[in-house]
């Protein structure tokens, strides 16, 4: 059985479907330290005038090392209204965006208390829309009592795997040997980024790459999984 694992993100980018598409099981690291400037609260989107970030605001002060789970989102600024106004924005005249606009007006019109709840709502939408299936579950869930590469371990075996996908940036981090020892083999990532019609587009090589999911999503509707995956 293959397991991969991440962070939820807000609205990711294509590859992280791509690593759920091709693994058996994927576990949200819920109970890991949060992390900012990183794609957790934010993600880009192409409007008329270039790439922008939409970032949700949440709550870091005196919180410096508080868990994924525990980030409250700071509803005090309008964040909701600018997102959806930014969304319709930039995709309003994109041909499938009808098809999925409602689900995102509801969400923009809920009030989210936690980002990792707003973060998996989107997640499991769009998995759905790509009819990808993987079994999915929460670090938080399996109680695990490690760190770092160990971490990674525990969660393989408590799940009875015996391969674990790894993004590309692993091979920094990971400490390769103790995978090896466990009897659990290590495979990384290789993600190729496709080439698709985008809004605002004048040209072939005047596409964006690595933008969110939705990009695609709005783009090219039910073809979105064919091209995600190649």
């Amino acid at each position: 059985m293959i397991v991969s694992v991440h962070q939820p993100q807000y609205i990711p980018w294509l590859g992280f479907f791509d690593k759920i598409a091709k693994s058996d099981c994927f576990v949200f690291l819920d109970n890991v330290q949060y992390k900012e400037r990183e794609f957790q609260n934010r993600n880009k989107i192409r409007t008329s005038n270039g790439v922008i970030w939409l970032s949700v605001p949440v709550i870091t002060k005196d919180k410096a090392r508080q868990r994924i789970k525990e980030v409250l989102i700071d509803n005090t600024q309008p964040w909701q209204r600018k997102h959806w106004n930014a969304l319709v924005s930039a995709y309003g005249k994109a041909k499938f965006f009808r098809q999925y606009s409602s689900f995102f007006e509801n969400v923009y019109k809920t009030q989210w208390q936690y980002l990792w709840q707003l973060n998996v709502e989107i997640i499991k939408y769009i998995l759905h829309c790509l009819n990808i299936n993987t079994v999915i579950k929460f670090e938080s869930e399996l109680n695990t009592t490690t760190t770092k590469t160990a971490r990674i371990i525990e969660i393989c075996k408590k799940l009875a795997a015996d391969t674990y996908l790894s993004g590309a940036g692993g091979k920094d981090y990971l400490e390769e040997e103790l995978f090896s020892q466990n009897q659990i083999k290590l495979i990384y990532q290789e993600y190729k980024h496709p080439h698709y019609r985008q809004m605002f587009m004048k040209n072939e090589d005047d596409f964006i790459a690595n933008l969110s999911v939705i990009d695609l999503l709005f783009n090219e509707g039910p073809r979105s999984k064919d091209i995600l995956l190649g």
